[in-house]
């Protein structure tokens, strides 16, 4: 898992409340779980007005020039700002996997669908959560002014706007120091890896029974 950075980017913003995972990333794109190459199908249904499968050619699809990935003022937006209960629908890990290629670091909403939310964590996006009256704020101010780029400054738990203003957040620490340090589940155990291996040669010192391989002439 990429270790999370201090995140400065342009803010591109979903206004629709309760976007479930299947608005992230449809059903047909959950074959492949490599993690990887689910960027251009982020919001499929929104963002294309032809209907989409996998493998079907991007030059063949037609954009939806109102959808807000479409539109030149928010390419390389890296922080999207959304509404309530975003995430809700089924626990599909690829909704956070569609996210981080298309290039998200950052999703900022008042609320988070929870297996969404926890997916986010495991996967080395950052799901913010920020109070109604301040996601408001940063809708109309996103929408008046083209470009417009926030700092998300996880080590201080701060959010940045271009004035200098700033926005606590709360964050779990755990959570916090495994975004920090790139930690998945899997970064986790390995960190314990010399213990697992001491264990492991202890038990088979101990309880060699336990290890022995049967071989087909002892069966016979």
């Amino acid at each position: 898992m990429r270790a999370y950075k201090q995140q400065a980017g342009i803010v591109a913003h979903l206004d629709r409340p309760n976007v479930d995972t299947d608005i992230i990333i449809p059903k047909q794109y959950l074959k492949s779980i490599k993690r990887t190459g689910f960027g251009i199908n982020l919001f499929d249904e929104l963002r294309y007005i032809d209907e989409g499968w996998p493998g079907k050619p991007l030059e063949d699809r037609q954009l939806n020039p109102d959808f807000v990935l479409n539109q030149e003022r928010y390419q390389g937006a890296s922080v999207l700002l959304a509404r309530v209960n975003f995430g809700c629908g089924s626990s599909r890990e690829h909704a956070p996997w569609a996210l981080d290629d298309y290039g998200f670091r950052v999703v900022i909403a008042p609320s988070f669908a929870d297996i969404f939310y926890n997916n986010c964590f495991k996967n080395g996006l950052l799901p913010l959560v920020l109070s109604e009256q301040i996601v408001d704020r940063l809708f109309n101010e996103v929408e008046a002014n083209p470009g417009y780029k926030i700092e998300v400054n996880l080590q201080e738990q701060q959010v940045i706007l271009p004035d200098g203003e700033s926005f606590s957040f709360e964050i779990d620490g755990f959570r916090k120091e495994c975004l920090i340090n790139g930690l998945d589940d899997i970064g986790l155990t390995l960190e314990s890896e010399p213990k697992i291996r001491a264990y492991d040669a202890n038990r088979r010192q101990h309880s060699p029974w336990l290890f022995d391989v049967i071989s087909p002439e002892k069966i016979g």
